[in-house]
C-alpha cells in the first residue's frame, strides 16, 4: 500500500516538473535555456525516423513487387499482345494498299484493251507435270474460267490457264520454257513466237519469223492474238526487247525481252473471259519515257 502510495507521489511530482519546464520553454521560445536539449532531442528522434524508414522502404517495395507481380505480368503481355496486333494491322494495311493498286491497274489495263476480266490473287507457285513454271490462282470455274483462257495483270502478260477446279486454277507463266505465245513487234506487222528460257523469268526468248525485218534492243512486243482469243487475246504488252543475238543465215531473228510483269511477284491478276471485240494494237502499251 505504501509502495502504490509513493509511486503515485513519484508521478505527481514528475508531471508537475514537466509542466513547469514545459510552461518555461514555451514563454522564454528561442532563449529558452532548454533549447540544446530540445534540438538534442529532435536530431535522436529523426535520425532514427529516417533510418527506420531506410531499412523498411526497400521491404516495403519488395513486399509490393511480391504482391503485384502477376497483375503486371499480365498486363505486360497484354501491352505485347496489343503491340503484335497494332504491327499486324499495319502490314495488312500496307498489303490491302499494295492490292487495290494493283487492282486499279488492272482494271485500267483492261478497260483500255476492252478486256472482260475476273480479278484474283495468286495463292501459290507450284509444279505441274511438263511445266517448270506455273502458280495457282484463286479463280475457278465457278467463276468464270476455263482452261486456255489468258491471264494478265496491270503490267502484262502473265500466262494461260492451264486447269481449272471450281475454285482454283493453275496458271503456266509465260517463262515457261512450255510455252509459247504468238507476239508482234509495236507499230508493225512483223509477227513472231515468244518462249519461256526459266532464268526465274528474267527473261522471254522472241523469235521472230522475218529474218530481214529490224530489230533492235528497246523494241517493245505485244501479243499477237488466238483464234476466238484462246489462249491469248491480242494487244496484251509482253515485254521489252534488251538484246538481239546474230544469227547470220537464218531463216529467223532472235532477241530476248524483259517482260513487263514482274512474274517472280505476283499477287493480283486478271483471267481474261472475252475477248475485246477489235484488237486494240498498240493502244495497251504504257506510255514511252519522254513521252508522257
Amino acid at each position: 500500500m505504501r509502495d502504490s502510495r509513493r509511486a503515485r507521489l513519484i508521478l505527481g511530482a514528475l508531471l508537475a516538473v514537466a509542466l513547469i519546464v514545459l510552461t518555461v520553454d514555451h514563454r522564454t521560445g528561442d532563449s529558452s535555456p532548454l533549447r540544446p536539449l530540445r534540438a538534442a532531442g529532435a536530431y535522436v528522434l529523426g535520425t532514427a525516423e529516417t533510418f527506420g524508414g531506410g531499412v523498411l522502404r526497400p521491404v516495403g517495395g519488395f513486399l509490393h513487387a511480391i504482391v503485384t507481380a502477376p497483375s503486371a505480368q499480365d498486363r505486360i503481355e497484354a501491352l505485347k499482345a496489343e503491340n503484335a496486333k497494332l504491327r499486324s494491322g499495319l502490314v495488312a494495311d500496307k498489303l490491302n494498299a499494295d492490292r487495290a493498286k494493283e487492282l486499279k491497274q488492272l482494271l485500267g489495263l483492261s478497260g483500255t484493251g476492252g478486256y472482260k476480266v475476273v480479278p484474283g490473287n495468286v495463292v501459290a507457285r507450284r509444279g505441274q507435270p511438263g511445266f517448270e513454271d506455273a502458280v495457282q490462282i484463286d479463280l475457278g470455274t465457278a467463276d468464270g474460267v476455263r482452261p486456255e483462257m489468258t491471264v494478265l495483270n496491270g503490267d502484262g502478260l502473265v500466262g494461260r490457264v492451264l486447269q481449272a477446279t471450281s475454285r482454283t486454277s493453275t496458271v503456266v507463266l509465260i517463262s515457261d520454257p512450255a510455252s509459247a505465245t504468238g507476239a508482234r513487234l509495236e507499230g508493225g506487222k512483223e509477227i513472231g513466237v515468244v518462249h519461256g528460257v526459266g532464268e526465274y523469268g528474267r527473261l522471254v526468248q522472241f523469235r521472230l519469223l522475218d529474218s530481214t525485218a529490224p530489230l533492235s534492243r528497246g523494241g517493245r512486243i505485244v501479243s499477237f492474238g488466238s483464234q476466238h482469243g484462246r489462249p491469248y487475246v491480242p494487244g496484251v504488252p509482253i515485254g521489252v526487247i534488251e538484246r538481239v543475238e546474230s544469227t547470220p543465215g537464218e531463216l529467223t531473228r532472235i532477241a530476248y525481252a524483259r517482260p513487263f510483269a514482274d512474274l517472280t511477284a505476283l499477287d493480283v491478276v486478271g483471267v481474261v473471259v472475252e475477248a475485246p471485240k477489235r484488237d486494240p494494237r498498240d493502244a495497251v502499251l504504257p506510255a514511252k519515257e519522254g513521252a508522257r
